[in-house]
């Protein structure tokens, strides 16, 4: 079964183009203004019109306040909203309720106690996406091209929808699905030329791997006894 993939800070409508045509399930924005992927309101806007349906799409931000808030449910109207801070679980609940959008939460991992947040954020998140803890030196919470070990991840519960994410490439996303098994992949340095730089090459070689992997799966099941 083929998993959702999520493009994660795109900022042109090349690449965009690029993630859509490869049948990516989601579309991400980053509004932050420390990421070499930030986009202000207007441009990210623009990029959503462009998607017109074709994927679901994310605005990732990091503890938003209510009038930005306001200012993506009014002037973006994204499918969801990624909350990448220290949002605690009944701020998205508040989140939620207050824009009518799906929340996506982000949780970070390095070691097996941070499995433990999961559980406070099921109920009130529509997703959850797991990612690498940020490294010593960065000021980043996502995007730093940096993996945990997806091994970690036996310890979830089989059937929780989640996303994974961190330092997942065209060169290791089968090890990354085989080990952990997720309902999707997010990713976005691992299609990057450079730090928010996304690279249409790399977004065709990553879904020609998520492609490989799928038609292996098919070819599997078809000499199955």
């Amino acid at each position: 079964m083929k998993p959702d993939v999520k493009i994660c800070g795109l900022s042109t409508p090349d690449t965009l183009d690029a993630a859509l045509a490869r049948g990516a399930s989601h579309v991400g924005f980053v509004h932050f203004a420390r990421s070499p992927r930030h986009l202000a309101v207007e441009p990210m806007a623009e990029l959503v019109r462009l998607v017109a349906g074709r994927a679901a799409t994310v605005i990732v931000t990091v503890d938003p306040d209510d009038a930005l808030l306001a200012r993506f449910a009014e002037e973006v109207r994204p499918d969801w909203l990624q909350l990448h801070g220290k949002e605690a679980p009944e701020r998205a609940a508040e989140v939620k309720a207050r824009t009518g959008l799906k929340v996506m939460k982000a949780l970070p991992v390095a070691e097996a106690a941070d499995l433990g947040a999961v559980a406070a954020y099921r109920s009130v998140a529509d997703r959850i996406l797991l990612d690498s803890r940020r490294p010593k030196g960065s000021n980043l919470p996502g995007g730093n091209g940096v993996a945990f070990d997806w091994r970690l991840l036996d310890a979830l519960d089989p059937d929780l929808p989640y996303m994974l994410s961190g330092g997942i490439d065209a060169e290791n996303v089968a090890e990354a699905l085989a080990i952990a098994r997720p309902s999707g992949i997010d990713v976005s340095s691992g299609v990057e030329s450079a730090p928010g730089v996304k690279d249409v090459a790399r977004i065709h070689a990553f879904f020609d791997a998520i492609d490989r992997l799928t038609a292996a799966g098919r070819a599997r099941k078809a000499i199955a006894p």
